[in-house]
């Protein structure tokens, strides 16, 4: 039997994309058509689930199945489908405000349970569909509608809250930035368990140029690190620059006139069990320290799904049980005259 082939127009709906113009989820839906081309995973047996914002308009354009459930529920839905359906590979798409604020519970405990999906979080710090109130990703002192004399709030920084759930898989990338997208995302999706991937994304409209300081062209090379498993920590426009341990902390330097060598220049493992400096590195914000892209921590632990099935597949052969009327009746009954 000839195995099938996909390309990225067989996860395309019909659908025309309603997005604004030069908006950052046009890239990252992209790249995600690429990815499901790429990993090859039919589209019948895919499943992209959202809640509420810009970013959850997404399932209308996959030709797969797709959901758009209500406000910071999607990760609750995601992980009914895939205990449902555990054949299949779930996508969870949201935005910062949806994920992190209505949806932090739901959230944090997929990531605790090491459900077998995949979260895709939106990051453009602000509330783009309800027209620009500040997020729980919003900087202290930022002016917004719901904010007009500035926040007075410190924000989530998303991989804390990965990392503080027991995350075992967390990635970052940048809208604009294809390949790495398509390097994470094709990452969480060969990860078996609950995968977090924050792209950083620009809203034109409400917040443009938000990660601007960061993520310009002008900046990009010094001010980001593209971290890959078993290469050493290197950063700048002719990679002299890198990362090395200084006590408990990490300190960048420079090759060419601080005094260290390559060879003290940290080689990232993304699959060591311990999350001390998967955490230290995701932390990072491209000030000091050049912000993290990449696949940060990949690490396989028991998932939620195979842990509930084998369970009752345990209790079913200790009860005898072959359907839920037959657990039903088990116990002790009454008749009622």
């Amino acid at each position: 039997m000839q195995e099938t082939t996909y390309t990225a127009a067989d996860y395309k709906s019909d659908q025309p994309v309603r997005w604004c113009p030069g908006c950052g989820d046009h890239a990252i839906l992209n790249s995600l058509h690429k990815t499901m081309a790429t990993l090859g995973v039919p589209p019948e047996k895919t499943a992209v689930i959202s809640g509420i914002g810009c970013s959850s308009r997404l399932p209308y354009y996959m030709n797969t199945y797709g959901f758009h459930t209500i406000h910071g529920r999607a990760a609750a839905v995601a992980t009914g489908f895939k205990l449902g359906n555990p054949e299949m590979t779930v996508w969870q798409i949201s935005g910062d405000g949806d994920s992190l604020a209505i949806g932090g519970n739901h959230f944090i405990h997929a990531i605790r349970r090491n459900i077998d999906i995949n979260i895709l979080i939106f990051n453009n710090k602000i509330y783009g569909l309800t027209k620009g109130q500040y997020s729980p990703t919003s900087d202290r002192g930022f002016v917004s509608k719901s904010s007009p004399y500035g926040t007075t709030e410190d924000p989530f920084i998303p991989a804390e809250l990965v990392f503080g759930a027991r995350g075992n898989f967390f990635g970052r990338s940048i809208d604009v930035e294809l390949a790495t997208t398509q390097e994470v995302l094709l990452a969480a999706a060969r990860h078996k368990g609950t995968s977090v991937c924050e792209i950083l994304q620009n809203c034109v409209i409400y917040n443009n140029g938000i990660h601007s300081p960061i993520t310009d062209r002008e900046y990009r090379a010094d001010r980001t690190i593209h971290l890959v498993h078993g290469e050493k920590m290197l950063f700048g426009k002719e990679k002299r620059r890198g990362i090395v341990q200084d006590g408990f902390l990490l300190k960048a330097v420079d090759l060419d006139k601080d005094p260290y060598t390559i060879d003290d220049v940290l080689v990232h493992d993304a699959h060591t069990q311990s999350n001390f400096l998967h955490q230290q590195l995701a932390m990072m914000d491209g000030l000091e320290l050049p912000l993290a892209v990449g696949v940060i921590r990949d690490v396989e632990s028991v998932t939620y799904n195979d842990a509930v099935e084998e369970q009752m597949r345990e209790v079913q052969a200790a009860h005898g049980f072959d359907s839920l009327r037959s657990m039903i009746l088990a116990g002790d009954t009454w008749e009622v005259k």
